[in-house]
């Protein structure tokens, strides 16, 4: 009965006598040591942005993409472990195809949210399995509009106008909070996701990838991947205002 959890980190079914589910915190540990991931809710759609970390100096540009689309109204973007990310985004895949099959419609935000959260909460249940080791950030449109909630490894699912996860999390969360995200544009909220993501990056890590996706009308209303002049302006714009910061300092 020894270690952190002094046994009670043994399984998911069993608490701690200050009713703590340790496997769960572990799976959380799991997720703050994933690249930064966030996203901004602006006045015409959702902007994700994603510090995707990259392991090897060979990995061929583009390989293991941290943020999918998971239908044409929704995307995801993921941090933590990837192959617990890739498996909650197959999942949200199956949700929405198997609600357009049934109802002829496309899935409404708050349920996919809904069911993507109760699937994973549905790990922290039994011995026989194991939380997962990511969260998920899904950005969706529907009839109500645009919306942007956060999915954790506990199964909790909150609804934001703006929020980040993984590594650098909480600076990251600061700077979103200065953000005017009201009246503010995707086109807009993409430098100042890009620039998050540069600020927050440790340098201690190894290089990384910043991946910038959204779902606006300037997309159309589907999800999809920022386009590229965009994407390379807005990197260009962050590491000048870096290196700028590092100026001053």
């Amino acid at each position: 009965m020894s270690g952190i959890g002094t046994g009670y980190d043994l399984s998911t079914t069993t608490y701690s006598p200050d009713g703590k589910v340790f496997q769960v915190d572990y799976a959380c540990k799991a997720v703050d040591n994933g690249g930064l991931a966030l996203g901004v809710t602006c006045s015409d759609g959702v902007v994700l942005g994603v510090e995707k970390l990259l392991p090897f100096k060979m990995l061929v540009p583009g390989s293991n993409r941290r943020i999918a689309a998971v239908d044409r109204h929704a995307g995801m973007a993921g941090t933590g472990l990837a192959p617990d990310a890739r498996q909650i985004v197959a999942r949200a895949r199956a949700e929405c195809s198997q609600y357009l099959s049934f109802y002829g419609d496309r899935i409404p935000a708050q349920i996919l949210a809904d069911r993507m959260a109760h699937y994973m909460h549905m790990f922290t249940l039994y011995w026989s399995v194991r939380p997962f080791g990511a969260s998920a950030l899904l950005a969706c449109k529907d009839a109500d509009g645009y919306a942007l909630y956060l999915l954790e490894p506990s199964g909790e699912c909150q609804r934001y106008h703006g929020n980040a996860v993984g590594k650098g999390r909480q600076a990251a969360k600061n700077e979103i909070e200065k953000l005017e995200l009201g009246k503010m544009t995707c086109a807009e909220a993409v430098k100042h996701a890009a620039r998050i993501i540069y600020a927050a990056h440790d340098e201690k890590d190894k290089e990384f990838e910043c991946e910038l996706s959204w779902i606006c009308d300037a997309s159309g209303g589907e999800f999809k991947r920022v386009p590229e002049a965009i994407r390379a302006e807005a990197v260009e714009l962050a590491k000048a205002a870096l290196e700028d910061d590092d100026m001053d300092v």
